[in-house]
């Protein structure tokens, strides 16, 4: 495209912006797709019935649109050997890996350790470039004894900054998860996510991990969400864990405005060989009745 060219599509381009408002339906319109949490297949992974390359095949079977893929049984030392032909497999077949799940323990109370924790933040991330991902779930930690939460928080933060101007730098965001430790509570996660000050940090929402008032503190994360997993079950008023109301989740990520990927994250008593085809076809029949 020459210089005339480009200069006769910017009033249409203009344009866009305009449109959008004119139709609120049309700028928030529900944008969500269902995928699998490689953690769904943890026992099988682990023992190597199943391979991350079974996944891609799984995704397809199932019509998940993604892959989160936990990076806990992967080759140590992740080479471009793994790594490559697992994102051409995937993209080959119309399969999405468009984040990872790593470990992280950000609350470390000393400077050095909390160093090399983005280190290892940033390994994961160079990781996630190779294989396409666009995200990366991570953890928050435990408050250190003969530490304070605020103490902790601070530390958590300073991790998660420091990371991000890492990931950033590859197009990489980095979701703060919800799961226990410094992260129990809602409000501890947007505080620690909003000090970080960064685009490239939001919240990884686990929908199973809250303990208690638990879809108000979803509800207050969605706007704050990247990425999030969905678990079968969930805690009732009443503390006790009962089966998740899928399409309430659904239709709450809706309202709030939250566009991306629902990640099945099974860890039910039914094998996941059974389980996790059924309840993926069912999550994506639900995220098509309400999109």
């Amino acid at each position: 495209m020459n210089r005339r060219d480009l200069l006769k599509t910017i009033p249409a381009l203009a344009v866009l912006p305009r449109l959008y408002a004119a139709d609120p339906a049309a700028a928030n319109k529900a944008r969500l797709h269902n995928a699998i949490c490689a953690y769904s297949y943890r026992d099988e992974l682990k023992s190597g019935k199943l391979t991350y390359a079974d996944l891609v095949r799984v995704a397809v079977e199932t019509g998940a649109d993604g892959l989160d893929l936990t990076v806990y049984w992967m080759p140590p030392d992740t080479p471009d050997s793994f790594l490559l032909p697992l994102r051409r497999l995937a993209f080959k077949n119309g399969v999405d890996i468009y984040s990872i799940s790593i470990r992280t323990e950000m609350t470390r109370e000393k400077p050095e350790e909390r160093s090399l924790e983005v280190a290892w933040v940033q390994k994961w991330v160079d990781v996630a470039e190779k294989l396409g991902a666009g995200h990366i779930r991570v953890f928050g930690g435990r408050v250190p004894k003969g530490a304070s939460e605020d103490q902790a928080a601070e530390w958590a933060a300073e991790v998660l900054k420091r990371a991000a101007d890492y990931s950033g730098k590859k197009g990489i965001i980095l979701g703060l998860e919800n799961h226990g430790g410094i992260t129990e509570k809602a409000s501890r996660i947007l505080e620690i996510v909003k000090k970080a000050d960064s685009p490239w940090v939001g919240v990884n929402l686990d929908t199973g991990n809250f303990n208690s008032n638990v879809m108000p503190q979803i509800e207050v994360c969605i706007p704050h969400a990247v990425n999030v997993q969905v678990k079968v079950q969930m805690r009732g008023e009443d503390g006790v864990r009962q089966p998740a109301d899928w399409e309430r989740i659904v239709k709450m990520l809706i309202s709030g405005g939250y566009r991306g990927y629902l990640a099945l994250e099974y860890a039910a008593k039914e094998p996941a060989l059974t389980a996790v085809p059924r309840l993926t076809r069912k999550l994506g029949d639900i995220i098509r009745q309400h999109t």
